[in-house]
């Protein structure tokens, strides 16, 4: 079985990722809340921001399934952590789709696909998720 990524402790509490097909890298760092600099994506950090890219991703084989454009939607990300064990609690993402007409269907299309995606389904049950949708209406 092919390997899909590679990681290398860099020391210094910082690591670099190989994902093995495309080559691409990337590097993580603890946060300052953890003995980190906070200088790149801390692990849960990415954790946070997969669940993002997962959902707009999901979003995008909707779209285009049912022709709806959602080029240039964009998400913002909020990890709050809590201690014993350090874990992350919750994770909010606010996700602002360009200015369109959407009809409620394509709404109700959008929103169903984005809480199907892997990421969400792979989370322990005690991370909280609140995921709010903007629409801009012409």
């Amino acid at each position: 079985m092919n390997k899909t990524a590679s990681v290398v402790y860099l020391g210094d509490l910082r690591t670099e990722a190989t994902h093995h097909k495309s080559g691409q890298k990337i590097m993580t760092d603890a946060p300052t809340d953890n003995q980190g600099r906070g200088e790149a994506f801390s692990p849960t950090d990415l954790t946070s921001t997969s669940l993002a890219c997962c959902m707009i991703t999901i979003m995008g084989i909707a779209a285009r399934t049912h022709q709806i454009n959602i080029d240039g939607t964009k998400a913002d990300v909020l990890k709050i952590m809590a201690d014993q064990p350090r874990r992350i609690a919750r994770i909010e993402i606010d996700i602002y789709f360009p200015k369109q007409n959407y009809t409620q269907k394509e709404k109700t299309v959008l929103e169903r696909s984005a809480k199907t995606c892997p990421v969400a389904k792979s989370l322990h049950p005690d991370c909280e998720e609140l995921i709010r949708f903007h629409y801009q209406d012409q």
